[in-house]
């Protein structure tokens, strides 16, 4: 049984991003952890000289959120052929983001994230926001980062770029593998040189490494040489039709060009199909 942590706002981008995840993981037994934050930045008063009343915060804002988030659950349920398979827990928090997704992946040992990303379909610039920006580099757990306009299409191409320095345990590649095995799914493993180059050796090392792991798993390795990564990978993902794009999150800084573009407050994802990072366990 997988558990699988589904952060909203209420909004219809996470809703989007719920609706995925419900067809994502139709044929797999999960729990489903629908968890409200409430900020704490909310609750903190304009006028210093005002003091928080636990009575107040109870009445005018954690009661509504856990009878809108019953409400919500009650929507998601209906979801998916296979309900059977799938239960939902509601979960309200009162603390600061990040603290608090943390907080839940360790208690209910969450196997999955799963949370919408805003903007337009297509390939033009969709803002992560905040708060998905923040879960996929600051909380080590399995996070699938989904574009707002998202439609579901069981995944068949994944594109797996790679820098090809495994300065990780493979072990962290175990969910990309369970998910292109449940899909039956071909994996594009994909290495962007700059400059034409021969591969370093250790580099032709790893490449064995990584056809030795995913030997039961239809894949093929590409190259491709161009001085902008970010062009050599939306080209690759536009002509196979991938439908899935996954990283390791260690290997973030060396792709942000691609994916990723430092701004005041929010990070734009260049791509609309769902990208999956993986991470370390602690």
């Amino acid at each position: 049984m997988k558990n699988v942590l589904l952060p909203t706002d209420f909004s219809e981008n996470s809703w989007n991003a719920i609706k995925y995840a419900i067809h994502f993981f139709n044929a797999i037994e999960c729990g489903f952890y629908v968890l409200h934050v409430n900020s704490l930045n909310s609750f903190i008063p304009q006028d210093e000289t005002l003091t928080l009343d636990s009575y107040y915060l109870e009445n005018t804002y954690i009661k509504p959120t856990k009878q809108r988030l019953r409400n919500f659950i009650k929507r998601i349920s209906i979801l998916g052929p296979n309900k059977e398979k799938h239960k939902f827990f509601a979960l309200t928090e009162t603390g600061f983001f990040i603290d608090s997704i943390r907080k839940i992946v360790k208690e209910k040992q969450i196997d999955f994230i799963v949370m919408g990303t805003k903007g337009t379909s297509g390939l033009s610039e969709i803002i992560l926001g905040t708060n998905t920006a923040d879960v996929i580099t600051k909380v080590k757990c399995t996070t699938l980062a989904v574009p707002e306009n998202a439609e579901f299409v069981p995944p068949k191409e994944i594109a797996f770029p790679t820098d090809l320095n495994l300065t990780y345990n493979l072990d962290v590649l175990h969910p990309l593998s369970e998910i292109t095995e449940h899909f039956k799914a071909s994996l594009r493993i994909l290495h962007i040189n700059k400059n034409k180059e021969h591969l370093k050796e250790d580099l032709d090392e790893n490449i064995t490494l990584l056809k030795d792991y995913f030997t039961d798993i239809k894949s093929s390795f590409h190259h491709l040489t161009n001085k902008k990564v970010e062009d050599a990978v939306q080209c690759f993902v536009e002509s196979r039709a991938i439908d899935l794009i996954c990283m390791v999150a260690k290997n973030l800084n060396y792709f942000q060009q691609i994916f990723f573009h430092s701004k005041v407050e929010k990070i734009s994802y260049h791509t609309d199909k769902p990208l999956l990072v993986l991470h370390e366990k602690n």
